[in-house]
C-alpha cells in the first residue's frame, strides 16, 4: 500500500519517497522550521535526539545554528544529516503553503 505523502520511485516500487527538504532554519531550543516541495512546512523538534549518538554532535548551538539544506534532506556543517524520511515523519506540520 502506497502512502498519501508517497512519490511513484519508478526504480524500487517498495521504497517510498518522501518529500524533499527546500528549505530549513535553526531555531531556538534545538528546533528547525523545514519546507518541503510538496508545499507543506513544520517544526522538527531535535532536542530529545541530542543524546543519541551521532546527534550529540550538534549539540553546541553553534554547530546547530549551521543547519542547511543539503541533496534533500537536513545537514550540518559537520557533515550530521538527517533521513528524509525521519524529517518528514517527526516535523509537526503547520499548514500548507501558497503556492504564488
Amino acid at each position: 500500500m502506497v502512502k498519501s505523502h508517497s512519490k511513484y520511485n519508478p526504480f524500487n516500487e517498495d521504497k517510498e519517497i518522501y518529500p524533499s527538504v527546500i528549505n530549513v532554519t535553526a531555531g531556538e531550543n534545538y528546533q528547525i522550521y523545514v519546507e518541503f516541495d510538496n508545499n507543506e512546512n513544520g517544526i522538527l523538534n531535535m532536542e530529545p535526539y541530542l543524546s543519541f549518538g551521532v546527534f550529540n554532535k550538534i549539540k553546541d548551538l553553534g554547530v546547530f545554528n549551521t543547519a542547511r539544506v543539503s541533496f534533500d534532506t537536513v545537514e550540518w556543517a559537520n557533515d550530521v544529516d538527517l533521513d528524509p524520511k525521519f524529517v518528514y515523519e517527526k516535523c509537526v506540520k503547520k499548514k500548507r503553503l501558497e503556492k504564488p
